[in-house]
């Protein structure tokens, strides 16, 4: 039986507020953006400063995602998964964000030279990618698509996300690169790294106890 502790925190994320709490606290980021930019406080190059704001925020949502299946396990809280859908929808929010103050402030929003963009800058593809990757694992993040597509293919889409955090480490690198600051970068990578590493060890593992029982 679960003791007082571990019923009091499952209390916690079953509370009626704690997703409306989330909600709020996930926009909070936007929102300081957003009066920086209307007050000008956000240096001598704000526009820079607003899309890598933007991509860094993409990136912290894209690991508190991640982060939601290994602590719920690990600390046995299932009641953490009702959080992760939101998290991962705030991941594509701030991702449009961040594509959409590019496209914006950086090239004017001209399709044609955003495309020539792409095609020539790698950083940019990658993170372009990413991007695009990352758009059917938010269309499909509801209910309804889980029964549509049916629980294996929805769970082998969603592994996509693999390939989105290797995509979204490499886009940083290669922004980074240029003013050879990697110490951020080590970090994401290592908190991804772990992330996606214990998904890889729990797959490895199943056959294993399988074999056991």
């Amino acid at each position: 039986m679960a003791g007082p502790a571990a019923r009091g925190r499952r209390a916690i994320w079953l509370h009626p507020a704690a997703k409306p709490v989330l909600f709020v606290a996930s926009l909070l980021p936007f929102a300081w953006l957003f009066y920086g930019a209307l007050t000008d406080q956000l240096g001598a190059n704000p526009a820079e400063h607003l899309i890598r704001s933007l991509g860094d925020w993409t990136l912290r949502f894209l690991c508190l995602t991640l982060a939601v299946t290994p602590v719920r396990t690990i600390a046995n809280q299932p009641a953490l998964l009702r959080f992760r859908r939101m998290l991962g929808l705030f991941t594509y929010f701030y991702a449009c964000l961040h594509l959409l103050g590019y496209a914006w402030f950086d090239m004017g929003l001209d399709v044609d030279e955003i495309a020539k963009d792409i095609a020539k800058r790698p950083f940019i593809l990658v993170g372009f990618a990413g991007f695009v990757l990352l758009t059917p694992l938010a269309a499909t993040s509801f209910n309804r698509a889980i029964r549509t597509l049916g629980a294996a293919r929805w769970q082998a889409l969603h592994r996509l996300v693999y390939a989105i955090a290797g995509l979204a480490i490499l886009h940083f690198f290669w922004m980074r690169a240029a003013k050879h600051n990697f110490a951020e970068v080590a970090v994401y990578a290592a908190i991804l790294g772990v992330l996606l590493g214990w998904r890889v060890w729990r797959q490895l593992r199943k056959p294993a106890v399988l074999q056991r029982a």
